[in-house]
């Protein structure tokens, strides 16, 4: 059976488009909260691969997406490189920071595959698993992104310590750069290896970087990533998604050869179409809020975003991860739009 997904990273209109969502295996539904009270510590579950193979299908089963996507967390890289990760019952994510250039000596140069051999086995448990026509996702943080968390030990609003490190510190910033986009690559290349069809490269942390750390941090780095990817899997499908750099998406796919773009939803749809669209597939960007209020402003939101990217190959999709609030009757409502 036909992927639609992935007849749309090969530059193919599909009506109606394809559709999934980011974090769509998450907290918004009843039986992961299951799951997750069973497995009772976050690390826990992404590194249990029958429960993260079970919710990773779990949206699926529901609502009929055309893609799946992994069950993990950008952070099992740092992991599996030595950094100490947790996660705190209701604050998030913490790591052991890294304040300055000797915080990096305590990093691995390699990464640990022997720690991440739960994800692989995730993959392995869940392709068989995935109907016909629904393709499988992987993917990693982009290294900018990575590193702010590295760096500053938790999300921040602005990710102010890793951009001080980054000037301060340049040499060893590169470096730690050096590393994420080495492990990165090695990680999505042993994702595809164990089965899955594409991969997305999250860099949600790309918009608050000027014009030329943007380039040097974002830009260079995952191009970087995917022309590894690529030498060893020629045919690999990458998507990217540069949150918050508006018309820098201008730049990124023109530097970063990926197969589509998620655009957050702050993207003006208009431009996106005339400059972005008409260079390779887009993926988006409803706004997560939109889903959470439902009703009208639900319906008028995904017509608009359908009417401006359905004649071009384009992937249904929103601006950022669904919120935990979200409603599943919105999730439904949105999907029989969608589909007509």
């Amino acid at each position: 059976m036909n992927k639609s997904l992935l007849d749309v990273l090969d530059r193919q209109r599909r009506s109606p488009p394809p559709v999934w969502l980011m974090r769509q295996a998450g907290r918004y539904l009843p039986e992961y909260q299951a799951i997750r009270e069973k497995a009772g510590d976050f690390l826990k579950l992404c590194f249990t691969p029958e429960l993260a193979a079970e919710v990773t299908l779990q949206p699926v089963r529901r609502f009929g997406f055309d893609a799946a996507i992994l069950f993990s967390d950008i952070l099992v890289v740092p992991h599996a490189l030595g950094q100490k990760v947790w996660f705190a019952p209701g604050e998030g994510p913490r790591l052991d920071p890294i304040s300055d250039r000797r915080g990096l000596t305590r990093l691995q140069a390699e990464l640990d595959h022997g720690v991440l051999a739960p994800v692989y086995q995730t993959i392995a448990a869940v392709k068989p698993e995935l109907p016909g026509n629904v393709a499988f996702l992987g993917f990693c943080g982009a290294p900018w992104t990575v590193a702010s968390y590295m760096i500053a030990g938790c999300g921040t609003p602005d990710q102010q310590p890793a951009r001080l490190f980054a000037y301060r510190d340049p040499q060893p910033f590169a470096g730690l750069i050096d590393t994420l986009v080495a492990a990165s690559a090695a990680y999505l290349i042993r994702q595809l290896h164990a089965g899955v069809d594409a991969v997305q490269i999250f860099d949600t942390w790309a918009g608050i970087l000027p014009a030329a750390e943007f380039q040097q941090w974002c830009i260079d780095p995952v191009r970087r990533i995917v022309a590894m990817v690529r030498e060893a899997i020629p045919d690999a499908k990458v998507i990217g998604f540069p949150r918050g750099i508006g018309s820098g998406l201008l730049r990124y796919v023109e530097e970063v050869p990926v197969d589509a773009v998620g655009l957050d939803w702050t993207v003006d749809p208009v431009f996106a179409r005339d400059q972005i669209q008409r260079r390779l597939p887009v993926q988006g960007n409803l706004d997560p809020l939109a889903l959470v209020a439902g009703g009208t402003p639900l319906d008028q939101a995904v017509d608009c975003i359908l009417e401006i990217f359905s004649e071009r190959p384009f992937i249904f999709n929103l601006g950022h991860g669904i919120l935990p609030q979200t409603p599943i009757a919105h999730v439904e409502q949105m999907l029989r739009r969608v589909r007509g």
